[in-house]
Parts: structure tokens; sequence; C-alpha cells
């Protein structure tokens, strides 16, 4: 790794940066314009963020308090936690844990700083984990892994069965910090009472892990705080999706980025649910006024992002959609599974339903949702099985009435990647024409931005859609 990077906390790099943005975002619009030239190297996310309406410092506000967390873990006497986007972070905040979440922090900086998560990424490579392992843990993991962050005490996952990169690259992390790990294992299927009483099992192996590690009991009255706020955040995820579903769609495309990193890091805090209504307020303000959630406020063109999305600086790739007048309209690392979704109403996968009777019934809540988190729920499996990956997307483009479906992902995604030419064949046979993106969504090295936006308008003219 050079020189220059070992010189800073990645974790403070963060803070630093969200903290002053934050402050400026609550600041007016003359202080904005003077501030803003003298920050060259941030303009471009900070002018997107800042153009975002009241959901702009929410963002940032909730973003400062994750760090801030984080950063004062130690002196507050709480654990600090390696994890992943697919662990539901509401029981570390019930255990007084700080997550770190790997593919959210690495998607943060592809999309901050103009160098990318480039020297984290190949410092991993260099100390072990193979190159066609998943980019989105090793582009911030390496900075965990050479001492640069935070110090982990432990390495908790919920990927088995899914993700066979993401599983290996925690247990090495793990082993190479010498730090205890547990992980949640999967069955093959979702809803029914074995597979119910397996979750539930799990998810309480997990809690007696923390409990041990902490040397903390888990705290009823504390969970049910945190139920409760996820109650409400499920209601306001559905007031998102219930707008996404209108003509013009309402949202920005760059709120796709907000809310499901919120659910990542912040699920279960009164912050996520702050930045959710003014979500929700910025897309009713739109629809009242029939304008898209588009630059120009128009609506050229529904596309369904049917994987992760394009994390470049500045946010260019939603930047360019929203220039093109194409609504974004999510996806299904969006999309969550409460009984308050839409995707519930279509039938097929049983949802998770968030009950705070008593602690019993919020684990057995908290053990459901994290079993039906985005991407174990719906690559277990053959990707054309019931509820899987094709039965779900084809559920979301109907839904969202979507024009066309675009496939994102990383060189390390071995499970999408083995099946993507035949998912996309049969994607089209049911009239979605799709689009293949060749790059690492978190890594420009692989394929440009440049070459990736070409390739998107090619496809666009070709299939007569723009």
């Amino acid at each position: 790794m050079r020189p220059e990077t070992m010189e800073y906390n990645f974790d403070w790099l963060f803070q630093s940066s969200l903290e002053a943005a934050a402050k400026l975002s609550r600041g007016t619009q003359k202080e904005r314009e003077i501030v803003i030239p003298h920050a060259p190297y941030f303009k471009g996310i900070m002018e997107t963020v800042f153009g975002a309406g009241k959901a702009g410092p929410a963002f940032l506000t909730m973003l400062s308090e994750y760090f801030d967390r984080v950063l004062k873990a130690r002196e507050r006497g709480h654990k600090v936690c390696m994890t992943t986007f697919v662990t539901t972070p509401a029981i570390f905040w019930a255990m007084d844990v700080a997550p770190l979440c790997m593919e959210i922090l690495t998607a943060f900086a592809s999309m901050m700083w103009k160098r990318g998560a480039f020297d984290y990424i190949d410092h991993a490579t260099q100390i072990g984990l193979p190159e066609t392992s998943c980019s989105s843990q090793r582009g911030s993991m390496g900075a965990y892994l050479a001492g640069l962050g935070e110090k982990v005490d432990f390495v908790v996952t919920n990927m088995a069965g899914s993700c066979d990169t993401n599983v290996n690259a925690f247990a090495f992390a793990a082993s190479y910090l010498d730090v205890p790990f547990v992980h949640a294992g999967y069955p093959s299927t979702l809803g029914d009472e074995r597979s119910e009483k397996y979750h539930v099992a799990d998810f309480n192996t997990t809690i007696r892990f923390l409990e041990e590690q902490t040397g903390k009991r888990l705290d009823e009255d504390r969970l049910r705080e945190i139920c409760k706020e996820i109650e409400k955040q499920d209601a306001l995820l559905r007031d998102i999706e219930d707008l996404m579903r209108l003509k013009p769609n309402p949202i920005p495309g760059a709120y796709h980025v907000f809310y499901v990193a919120g659910r990542c890091l912040s699920q279960g805090t009164k912050e996520y649910t702050d930045l959710l209504e003014s979500i929700v307020e910025a897309g009713k303000d739109n629809a009242g006024k029939g304008l898209a959630g588009t630059k120009s406020g128009q609506e050229n063109l529904r596309c369904l992002v049917n994987y992760i999305d394009h994390y470049t600086a500045d946010l260019t790739f939603f930047n360019w959609l929203s220039e093109k007048g194409i609504s974004h309209i999510g996806g299904c690392l969006a999309q969550g599974l409460s009984d308050k979704s839409i995707l519930a109403e279509m039938g097929g996968m049983p949802p998770y339903t968030m009950n705070t009777e008593n602690r019993d019934t919020m684990i057995e809540s908290l053990a459901q949702l994290n079993a039906r988190e985005p991407m174990p729920r719906m690559v277990k499996g053959p990707y054309d099985g019931p509820n899987q990956w094709l039965d779900e997307t084809l559920a979301l483009a109907k839904i969202y009435d979507a024009d066309c479906v675009v496939y994102s992902g990383t060189p390390g995604c071995r499970n999408t990647w083995g099946m993507v030419k035949p998912f996309a064949r049969e994607v089209e046979r049911h009239g979605y024409p799709m689009h293949i993106v060749y790059a690492d969504a978190f890594d420009e090295r692989v394929e440009s931005w440049e070459v990736t936006r070409d390739r998107l308008e090619e496809f666009f003219h070709v299939r007569g859609l723009l």
C-alpha cells in the first residue's frame, strides 16, 4: 500500500468529511456556494447531496452519527464488529456494538474519493484474498486488515450458502485479525416451520455470541425501542415503493443510495427514520407537481437495476441517468420483504412480521428479517427456482412497469455471473430488454465509467428505448 495511504485512519477520513459536509448542509445557499469551490475534490458529490432537498442533510446527519458511534466506541466502552450488508445492524445497536459494514464502506470510498478504494482492494489481494473474490468486501476490508481503521473485536456474517466469496472473505479476515467469528447458515427454503425454527436458532446463537463478546445481556426494552423504529421504517419504505409506482416516478435516483445505505448501516435508529421521512416528503412534493425525480422533471424511461448499482465517483451513474430523464426504479437489493412491502402483496416468499410483544417474538422477528435480506433471499438456489432471482426481478419489473432491466455487479459475483446470460434471455422472453454491465461496480480499473456509459447508450439506442 502506498505510504501516503497509510497515513490516514480509514474511519476518520469518512467522519471528518461527512461531519464537515453535514454542518455545511445546514448552512445557507450562499455559504455553500462560497465553500464548494474551495473543496473541488468533493465538489461533485457535495453538489448532488446538497441538491437532494431535505434528504441530503438527513443522509449526511445519519452517516455522521454512524461514524461518530464507530470512532467513539472505545471511549464509550462499546465493541466494534466487522459485518456484511445482509446482516441487520439492529441487533448490534441493541447490544452497544458499532457495526462496520464492509460493502457499504467500499461503496462510499468508490463514490467519495477519486482514487476510489483501489489501494485497499489491492492490499487485501496482496495479503491473501484472491483477485477473483468480490471487490465489495476487499475495498474496505483491506483498510482494516492493514490496521488503518478502528480495531475490530469480532466478525459476524449472514451469508452462508448464498455467496462463497462473501463468507470466505470474512472468515479470512477473522483469521488474519485473530478475532472471534460467527455466521448464520441457510436452509434451502424460507417460511416453512422447519426453516423458521432454523433461523431463530441461528439468530439466538449470534445473540449468545454477542453477549459473550460484550459481557452484556440483551436488553429487552432497548430491543423493543429499536424494533418499533423498524416498524416505522418499513411503513415509510412502503410509501417510497408506492411513490415509485407512479408515472412519472417522483423519487430521485440518488435516493436509492441514501435509503439502501441507511438500511445496511442504521436500520433501527432514529436517524434512518428521519432520512426516510425526508425522502417520502420529497417524493410526495414531486408527485403533487407531476414531476419525475430526474434533473428535468421529465421521465423518458423507467429502468430497473436488478442487482447492485454502479458506484462511481461523485454518484456519476445516478446523475447520468437523471440527466437522460431515466427513472431509476430500484432493484432487488433495494427491496425489503416485510409484511408491509409491495413484494409481500405479490405472494410467493412469505414476508417477516415485526412482533414487539416480548423478547422471544422480537428475536424471532429479527431472525426472519435477517433471513430475508436481499441477496441470501434471492440467490441461494437456482436462478429460476420458486421465489428466486428471476421471479423477484420479473415481479419488480411488473410492479414498477419497467421499460428495461440492467444488470450490474462485480467480477466476483459468481452466483450471478454463472447464470446471468440465460437469466437475461428469460427476462427478454418476458418482454423486458436487458443489458449486462461488464464493469466492476466498485473498481473502475476493470472498465471505466466512460466505457460503461457508452455501452449503456448503445443499448438504449439499439433497442429503441431512447
